[in-house]
């Protein structure tokens, strides 16, 4: 069993990672002058592979076995997302929307839900056999700092499908700058890239920050204090018979 001192990745460097990532999205569809279809997928197919893929090597590297669903679930959706967005049969306004919307909504509500639950486990002891409850820090059950984090971004992810669903993909708006003596065109993709694009800044930067911030102890102690727990219930002080 692979204990907290031999484990070299931590759920910060996950944090920090998919930070990372969205980052690099953001930076590539601000800076981009050309938010079609084509170039929003493209940018959405590398970010959630990428993610994905953090995302599934964290099942063995980071999380212990009993914390491992949420991680392999949202890679696994990920992944699917991301390859489906690089198909060029695929890479149409319509086929943006519902990639994305798909995405984010089953991939916001997973993690809002692994969040909440690790939550709520902070407030509850299970027992780890019959009569005996967990004598295990609350902090070792499930990180609450880690939770509230998941929740926060699944929430965040849960809006983005929910705001883009009020999107119309054939919406279009000519407007004309007098100062640049041109006419441009506001489109729904060029909406619904902006709000992908507005998206994974609000992540990088709360995952940037959650990725740094001191946190008492990691989730990862857990497993090697598993063994521990039965032990320490059965060492009750015993009276000598008179």
């Amino acid at each position: 069993m692979t204990s907290a001192d031999s484990r070299t990745f931590a759920v910060r460097h996950v944090q920090l990672a998919r930070a990372a990532f969205a980052a690099l999205a953001a930076l590539m569809i601000t800076f981009s002058p050309d938010h079609s279809a084509a170039v929003g997928s493209a940018v959405f197919s590398g970010f959630a592979i990428a993610t994905g893929l953090v995302l599934l090597l964290a099942i063995w590297l980071v999380y212990p076995a009993r914390r491992r669903w949420p991680a392999a679930a949202l890679g696994g959706i990920s992944v699917a997302a991301g390859m489906a967005g690089g198909l060029s049969p695929l890479r149409t306004v319509t086929g943006y929307f519902v990639i994305v919307i798909v995405w984010a909504l089953l991939s916001g509500i997973i993690e809002l839900i692994a969040g909440w639950r690790g939550l709520r486990g902070d407030r509850e002891r299970r027992e780890i056999a019959p009569g005996v409850a967990d004598a295990r820090p609350a902090a070792l059950v499930g990180p609450r700092s880690e939770s509230r984090d998941a929740v926060v971004v699944g929430a965040i992810t849960i809006l983005l499908g929910v705001a883009l669903l009020f999107v119309q993909p054939a919406y279009a708006l000519n407007y004309t700058i007098e100062e640049a003596h041109a006419t441009f065109t506001l489109t729904g993709i060029t909406i619904g890239v902006g709000l992908f694009g507005g998206y994974a800044a609000i992540v990088a930067v709360y995952l940037g920050i959650a990725g740094f911030s001191p946190r008492p102890a990691e989730s990862d102690t857990a497993e090697s204090v598993t063994a521990e727990a039965p032990a320490s219930a059965d060492t009750t002080p015993q009276k000598d018979s008179a």
